[in-house]
C-alpha cells in the first residue's frame, strides 16, 4: 500500500485540478449565455461593438464568482484582469439582427500534470442570440 501512495496522490492531484478546470469552462459558457441574454432584450445595447462594458462584465463576474480565481474582489474586466467580454451586433443566419458574445476566463496557475494537463488554461466561449426585441 505504502508503493502505491505516491500514485494515488498523483491521481487526486490530477482530479482536482481537472475539477477546477471543468468548473471554469462551465462558468464561462453560463457567463456567456448570460451576456448574450442582455444585450439581446434591447438593439441599442449592440448597436456598436463593445468591450468590457460595465453591465457585461458585472454580469460575467456574477457568473464566474465562484470559480477558482478570488473574483470577488475583482470590479472590472479586461487589461490585467482573468474576465474578458466582448459583444457586436451581426446579422443571424435567417438574416435579423444578432448579438455575438465572447467571454475570455484564465484560471488559476495549478498544479502541471506533464503531458496531461497544463498548469493554467484560457477558455473563450462565444455565444450568438437573436435580439429578442
Amino acid at each position: 500500500m505504502a508503493l502505491l501512495m505516491p500514485w494515488y496522490v498523483f491521481l487526486f492531484v490530477g482530479a482536482l485540478d481537472w475539477g477546477f478546470f471543468a468548473h471554469g469552462l462551465i462558468s464561462t459558457a453560463g457567463a456567456a449565455r448570460v451576456v448574450a441574454l442582455y444585450t439581446s432584450a434591447d438593439a441599442t445595447k449592440t448597436a456598436v461593438n463593445s468591450t468590457n462594458d460595465t453591465n457585461t462584465c458585472t454580469l460575467a463576474l456574477d457568473e464566474l464568482r465562484f470559480a477558482a480565481n478570488d473574483l470577488t474582489s475583482q470590479t472590472t474586466c479586461g487589461g490585467t484582469s482573468s474576465v474578458s467580454v466582448t459583444y457586436a451586433p451581426l446579422t443571424g443566419v435567417d438574416g435579423g439582427a444578432a448579438t455575438s458574445v465572447t467571454v475570455t476566463y484564465k484560471t488559476l496557475q495549478l498544479i502541471p500534470i506533464p503531458g496531461v494537463l497544463g498548469n493554467q488554461f484560457t477558455f473563450t466561449k462565444t455565444v450568438q442570440m437573436r435580439l429578442r426585441s
